[in-house]
């Protein structure tokens, strides 16, 4: 019983990094803004992750078939699109707000899959806890356009629980790592033609490696582990706490102090974060893949 339930809260950590890591790189990442601009930055970021996931898990391994090919392809393709659009949205309004606006996605992909009333409990919280975060009717008003990426971004990021839950019976590493190839093809060329031989200086090179490291490699491999052991429902909820976790790690690394509407907003997507792990509908594991 007790190895049962530890194994259960594997997944649930797995999230929980895969947000921490998100936001302390994206912080990071918004300092190569001024020298290379948004899509420098998400290409190196996207490029770097596809790079060292090849290095450590050499797809070229496994073989697949068609229908495989073509689900990597399209989460692939999908996250590409969504790191770009969000990186574009980061050029014009805060990091905080725009997480919490792409959160609209997997918030999306929560709702349409709830059945139990228990569920649009939790999805309220989180709800709640996201338009306390943004900035309706009060204080400065939203870059329209960044506005417009990040939803864009929160589209993609709906797409991309569907089509990484439908590769989810290929081993992780092997669709992480095809998917950030995908994602490469779509976001580097797009880098380079804005960035051009900037991207080739040596300390925006290291420091992108860093960065796509601790963004993107680490964060997708541990959520393609948690999508391979829980509904996808679940999985929408908790990521309900990347705009908390965002916030509390802009107040220590870019000094953004929070407001106690904020503070409000965290307690509500912990909250549903919370419930939605304790009231998840229990599920067989799927059978590791070597």
């Amino acid at each position: 019983m007790s190895t049962s339930r530890h194994a259960s809260l594997i997944p649930v950590l797995a999230v929980l990094g895969s947000v921490t890591a998100l936001s302390v790189g994206t912080s990071y990442a918004k300092q190569l803004f001024p020298l290379i601009g948004a899509q420098g930055t998400s290409a190196l970021r996207v490029g770097f992750s596809a790079l060292v996931l090849l290095a450590v898990f050499r797809p070229w391994r496994w073989t697949i078939t068609r229908a495989d090919a073509g689900a990597i392809l399209r989460y692939g393709i999908t996250l590409g699109v969504m790191n770009l659009l969000f990186y574009m949205a980061l050029r014009t309004i805060p990091f905080g707000i725009a997480v919490a606006i792409e959160f609209c996605g997997p918030l999306a992909v929560a709702m349409w899959s709830s059945r139990r009333p228990i569920d649009f409990v939790w999805v309220g919280c989180a709800v709640v806890g996201l338009l306390l975060l943004l900035p309706l009717g009060h204080g400065a008003p939203l870059d329209p356009v960044g506005v417009m990426f990040a939803l864009g971004a929160a589209a993609c990021w709906a797409m991309y629980i569907i089509f990484g839950k439908r590769a989810g019976h290929l081993h992780a590493g092997h669709t992480v790592s095809l998917g950030l190839c995908a994602a490469a093809l779509v976001v580097v060329p797009v880098g380079i033609a804005h960035a051009g031989m900037a991207l080739l200086d040596p300390k925006i090179l290291l420091f992108g490696l860093g960065v796509a490291i601790v963004s993107s490699a680490i964060p997708m491999s541990l959520e393609m582990m948690a999508l391979k052991r829980l509904p996808k429902e679940t999985f929408g909820i908790l990521i309900s706490m990347e705009p908390a976790v965002a916030a509390l790690l802009a107040m220590g690394l870019l000094a953004e102090h929070l407001t106690p509407l904020q503070w409000a907003a965290i307690g509500c997507t912990v909250v549903a974060s919370v419930g939605s792990t304790v009231t998840a509908r229990r599920v067989a594991p799927a059978v590791p893949v070597a």
